[in-house]
């Protein structure tokens, strides 16, 4: 699914840009607050007032440029959530049929990672999207993966990268006939 690594990458550079806005407004403040601080050698004394209104309108000044960054990063969240819930599927649980075909093909054991890439070993108890329903990942065998309790609490809602669907994949070839699809992820179209 190439769709998979467009939509990874995307969150996760918007994510970055995110926390590097916030570093930047955060500096500004700083910077702004202590370059108004120390006042200049043989300045007579100013008023509370004057002192405030100086310091005001350093840090509005200062804080300007990474706040409108900070608020177009937010509309491109926001646009991507509402996108997210218009492509839900409106089925979220799997079916019994769906659950006992993606539970005998995992042969009941955990298809998540464990760590180094390997397989969870534990029993599986939960039928769980491969790419989230939240994030409009669809309630179909494809995406349904099948998990023990730790590895689903641990997974929540996050979307997989590109790597670990590889690995999910790749892990399938191991217990899976040939003939089967090794494919997992899938996501609902947008209406």
């Amino acid at each position: 699914m190439q769709e998979l690594g467009r939509i990874y990458w995307t969150r996760q550079g918007l994510r970055l840009a995110y926390s590097a806005v916030m570093i930047w407004l955060a500096i500004a403040v700083m910077s702004a607050l202590m370059s108004k601080a120390t006042p200049a050698a043989g300045a007579s004394p100013a008023s509370a007032a004057g002192v405030l209104r100086g310091l005001l309108d350093g840090v509005v000044s200062a804080v300007t440029l990474p706040g409108v960054a900070v608020v177009v990063l937010g509309i491109a969240g926001a646009i991507m959530t509402s996108r997210d819930v218009r492509r839900r599927d409106p089925v979220r649980r799997f079916t019994r049929q769906q659950r006992r075909e993606g539970m005998a093909r995992a042969g009941g054991l955990c298809e998540l990672e464990a760590g180094f890439g390997r397989r969870c070993g534990r029993p599986a108890e939960h039928g769980d999207h491969f790419y989230p329903w939240s994030k409009g990942g669809s309630t179909s065998l494809q995406n349904f993966v099948a998990a023990c309790a730790k590895c689903n609490r641990a997974k929540r809602a996050r979307i997989p990268s590109p790597a670990q669907q590889q690995r999910m994949e790749r892990r399938r070839r191991d217990y899976l006939p040939p003939s089967a699809s090794l494919s997992v992820g899938e996501r609902q179209p947008l209406p």
